[in-house]
């Protein structure tokens, strides 16, 4: 079912609902849609109501408008919680990272769960490809800004891999559809991630998440950049615990969210409370 919440803006946000029960919100990553998460969703709503948030500069949702930034993702959420009452959230990516901002000094949430979260700690986010693919875009070339975003923010070895042959592997990796929606998802990504640099420094703020978290995280080296970044995260958060997934990588809740669904309802049953009542 598909409906729609007024964001404090005047921002329409289109979000999807599923299944009965206590209820959660899922908010999708950067270059996603909510029809994404759909098996993800599913999956949860076996034991909980699961309401799909389609971000701004997405679908039948307005735009991400003039005053972007992390505030207006935050307010999105907070529009769609009023409506629903749901007192979980879950978040991919930069998904995890608004959901981890909207936790902040919110008591509405009683649980944050979040795989690879988009949240910089010093530097372990890259942020120099950025005006490079926002020329890129300016010119109509979002291919060319989509393969700055990759060498950009990629692992060591995409990033050292020369240009031609980066988008010749990008070419026969990623289905044609998909990466058609990539394309044209790369002026909000971009403008995303911009707001992943600007709160790099401010990683102290999510003292003020008052839920228990739970922080996920796929292959990777311990000790990595963003290995760390999540550490610090977890450290900061007063009520956080970490899950390793090592043989899933970064989309594993677009493309295998059966490997997560038992880790998240465990989670997400441990710290549920009664959902507020809201006239529907």
């Amino acid at each position: 079912m598909t409906q729609f919440a007024m964001s404090a803006d005047g921002t329409p946000i289109e979000y999807t609902t599923v299944g009965q029960g206590s209820h959660v919100i899922v908010v999708p990553g950067a270059l996603a849609l909510a029809a994404d998460f759909s098996g993800l969703a599913g999956l949860l709503a076996e034991r909980h109501t699961v309401h799909v948030v389609q971000r701004r500069g997405r679908g039948l949702s307005g735009p991400q408008g003039e005053h972007y930034g992390i505030e207006r993702e935050c307010e999105d959420v907070e529009a769609v919680r009023a409506a629903t009452g749901a007192r979980l959230i879950f978040g991919h990516s930069f998904g995890g990272l608004v959901a981890l901002r909207a936790a902040c000094g919110n008591p509405e949430f009683d649980a944050v769960a979040v795989y690879e979260p988009g949240a910089s700690v010093g530097g372990s986010i890259p942020a120099g490809w950025i005006g490079r693919a926002r020329r890129e875009i300016a010119e109509g070339r979002n291919l060319e800004a989509f393969l700055t975003f990759v060498g950009g923010t990629g692992p060591s070895l995409v990033r050292r891999l020369p240009r031609w042959y980066l988008k010749a592997v990008l070419r026969m990796a990623i289905p044609r559809a998909e990466m058609r929606q990539k394309l044209a998802l790369m002026p909000q990504a971009v403008a995303e991630h911009a707001e992943v640099g600007r709160l790099d420094p401010h990683v102290a703020d999510y003292a003020a998440v008052g839920a228990a978290t739970l922080i996920m995280r796929g292959k990777g080296r311990p000790g990595d950049p963003q290995d760390l970044a999540h550490t610090r995260l977890a450290e900061t958060i007063p009520d956080a615990r970490r899950a390793a997934f090592p043989s899933l990588d970064h989309f594993a809740p677009e493309k295998k969210p059966g490997a997560l669904a038992d880790t998240i309802l465990t989670f997400f049953a441990t710290h549920a409370q009664q959902d507020a009542q809201i006239e529907r």
